[in-house]
């Protein structure tokens, strides 16, 4: 379905859906925005760790963790291509108007990093999409192989690396175990244990001056190992997306049979064999190494599943409800999500950091969902009014103008 604006035809599925992926990262960020990061992954962390907050973990684990993110990735590539088609189609440079994106994007990351929140995607995204660029004129196929063939090599050598952690807890264990490999495993556990919670709690609880210290001194290098933990998951999932752009997947290129198919396998197939896994986490009392490997390598293939699962089951829905009140709502939160995602940053930190409302580490997990409902409804409501008047969300003016070297209208 499309619409026209500005001269140009809109993607209502496409607006939707970002909609719906700015809201539902936010499902899985809300941890990190309010709980210290080795309450991800294991929820005895930190916290009471009560019924609610360990079904909370297995439920955002099975069904959220990563897969939001994939759909974000998924989305940009689409974008990508869309931008690089309509440069292309006016007769610009598309070469010049994406690296230009690409850069401002790249900047934007660093400010969000060092001045707002650690969590930051889009400097890995800027760089994801300079190399994406490479892949443009690839067809579906292609782009379906290349991106397979980076996912599976890249998560065999890394199954490599993470597994070998496992001979640390062996070695640690076994009769004879000499001083330095108890002390190996010692120190590998410490991270994760109580005493380095509260430092990053009693950090997040401080000052603003302090939080962004931390950042520039102590974790200078954070966008760089974001870079290297999540890259070779998100070029795949850029790649897919330009597939899927050029397939007709958005465009209403692909049947209901085969959306649904899509839904039963991806969602169906990828939540039993997550739930499996969370299950042999849950059982094992979140042992770290378990749980660590878990997380970087077992989950990734099941992610990948869902994460086409949902797009196929929001495709469908969005079709089945794209001219409600309630979607034109979501689409013009899609059409805002670069302002939707900095603004919600910035909306979370002030409510839990202790320059704001000081409450980090202090909500329940299960609890935090409320902050989440609250955060979708602050999308909801002032997207639309905001699209009636003018022409781009704040952000997406910002980095528009920038682009291009010049003011865009934007009132309209």
């Amino acid at each position: 379905m499309h619409v026209k604006q500005e001269g140009m035809k809109r993607h209502i599925s496409m607006d939707a859906m970002r909609g719906f992926a700015v809201m539902g990262i936010l499902v899985m960020n809300i941890l990190a925005f309010a709980l210290p990061e080795n309450a991800i992954v294991n929820p005895k962390a930190w916290g009471t760790a009560n019924a609610a907050d360990l079904w909370a973990w297995a439920l955002s684990t099975i069904f959220v963790d990563g897969k939001m993110r994939g759909l974000f990735s998924l989305l940009f590539g689409v974008s990508m291509m869309l931008i690089i088609e309509r440069a292309e189609a006016k007769g610009e440079n598309a070469k010049k108007v994406h690296f230009a994106r690409m850069f401002w994007l790249l900047i934007f990351g660093l400010l969000h990093y060092f001045f707002i929140w650690w969590g930051d995607i889009l400097f890995l995204y800027a760089i994801g999409g300079c190399v994406a660029w490479m892949f443009r004129h690839q067809s579906v196929k292609s782009l379906f192989k290349i991106g397979a063939g980076i996912f599976v090599t890249s998560n065999m050598l890394l199954a490599i690396i993470m597994g070998s952690i496992f001979f640390v807890k062996i070695a640690a264990e076994a009769p004879r175990a000499s001083k330095a490999e108890v002390s190996e495993y010692a120190q590998l556990q410490r991270e994760f244990d109580e005493e380095y919670n509260i430092e990053e709690v009693t950090l997040y609880q401080g000052s603003y001056s302090e939080i962004v210290q931390h950042k520039m001194t102590d974790e200078t290098f954070g966008p760089l190992n974001s870079l290297l933990y999540l890259f070779t998951e998100t070029l795949p999932l850029m790649l897919f997306g330009m597939a899927l752009m050029k397939s007709g997947f958005f465009t209403g290129g692909w049947s209901i049979e085969k959306l649904r198919k899509y839904v039963y396998w991806g969602i169906g197939a990828g939540g039993i064999l997550s739930a499996i896994l969370a299950m042999i986490i849950w059982q094992s009392g979140f042992e770290v190494i378990l749980a660590l490997n878990a997380y970087v390598i077992w989950f990734a293939p099941m992610k990948m599943m869902m994460t086409f699962g949902y797009a196929a089951c929001l495709m469908l829905f969005i079709h089945q409800y794209a001219h409600g009140a309630f979607m034109e709502r979501v689409a013009a939160a899609g059409r805002m999500t670069f302002s939707n995602y900095i603004g919600t940053s910035i909306l979370m930190t002030s409510i839990f950091y202790g320059y704001g409302g000081a409450l980090f580490g202090e909500v329940p997990r299960a609890m935090l969902y409320f902050f989440v409902l609250g955060g979708w409804a602050v999308m909801l409501l002032w997207s639309k009014p905001w699209l009636l008047s003018f022409h781009y969300g704040p952000l997406e003016w910002l980095w528009r103008s920038l682009s291009r070297g010049a003011f865009q209208p934007m009132k309209k």
